[in-house]
C-alpha cells in the first residue's frame, strides 16, 4: 500500500517524466469501430462504466527466459535488475500487478471484473546501460477483462505494448536523486496507461492531478 500511496505521489511531481522516443499502444478486439483513436477510447470508456476492480491477476510465464548477463542488450525475454537478485519472474509480476492496479483502482461500477495480464516481455536496462546510454523499457502483455461472477470475458483478449524511456548515465542519477526509481517510472506509466484507456464514464478533465501523463509519454490507443 505505501509503494502504491509513493507511486501516486511522484506522478504528481512535475519531475516526474516518461517516454520521450516510445509509445504505448493497446490493440484492441473491437471489429466494427471506425479507425480512430477517440472513437476506440470512447468505446473502451463505456464498457469499462459499469466495471468495479476485483482483481489483477498477473501471469508470468515459466517458459520466459531471463538473462542477468551485464551486456548492453541481452537476448532474453526478462531483463530486471533493480531487485535484489532472485526469482525475476515474480518481481515483474509484482511489479505490473501494483502499477495496473494503481492505474485501475477508479472504477467504482456495481460489476466486479478481473483483470487477467499474461506477460510475454519485461526488458529493462542492465547494468552496463543504465550507467551509461540508458535506452528503452520494454513491456508487453495480453490483458483480458472477466466477469468476476460467472468468469465470463468481457473484453479482449488485447495485446498491450507500453514502452517507456529508460533513463542512463546522469539522467538515471538524477531521477533516483528524485526518487524516480526504474520501479517508480513503469508503474506509474503503467498506471497512466491504463487509467486512460479504462475510464471508467468519467471525463478525462475531471480526473486527478496524478493521473495525468507526463508531457513527455504518449500514452495511445490503436486498432
Amino acid at each position: 500500500m505505501n509503494l502504491i500511496k509513493t507511486i501516486a505521489a511522484l506522478t504528481v511531481a512535475a519531475g516526474l517524466s516518461a517516454c520521450a522516443s516510445s509509445g504505448s499502444s493497446i490493440e484492441t478486439a473491437t471489429r466494427n469501430a471506425t479507425d480512430t483513436g477517440q472513437v476506440v477510447a470512447a468505446e473502451l470508456n463505456a464498457l469499462s462504466a459499469g466495471w468495479s476492480l476485483a482483481d489483477v491477476r498477473v501471469r508470468v510465464p515459466g517458459d520466459l527466459k531471463s538473462s542477468e548477463a551485464n551486456r548492453y542488450y541481452p537476448i532474453a525475454d526478462i531483463v530486471w535488475r533493480e531487485d535484489p537478485f532472485g526469482n525475476r519472474h515474480e518481481q515483474v509480476a509484482k511489479i505490473i500487478d501494483d502499477g495496473i492496479t494503481l492505474g485501475l483502482s477508479h472504477l467504482r461500477g456495481d460489476r466486479p471484473v478481473y483483470f487477467d495480464i499474461t506477460v510475454s516481455r519485461f526488458h529493462s536496462l542492465t547494468e552496463k546501460a543504465r550507467y551509461s546510454v540508458g535506452g528503452v523499457h520494454n513491456i508487453i502483455y495480453t490483458l483480458t477483462v472477466v466477469d468476476a461472477a460467472t468468469g465470463l470475458a468481457l473484453h479482449g483478449p488485447i495485446k498491450v505494448e507500453a514502452a517507456l524511456k529508460a533513463y542512463g548515465g546522469d539522467l538515471a542519477f538524477a531521477a533516483e536523486r528524485r526518487g524516480e526509481t526504474q520501479k517508480v517510472r513503469i508503474q506509474s506509466h503503467l498506471a497512466s496507461l491504463m487509467r486512460k484507456s479504462f475510464n471508467g464514464g468519467q471525463e478525462l478533465r475531471v480526473v486527478a492531478k496524478a493521473d495525468i501523463t507526463p508531457p513527455d509519454a504518449y500514452t495511445g490507443i490503436t486498432r
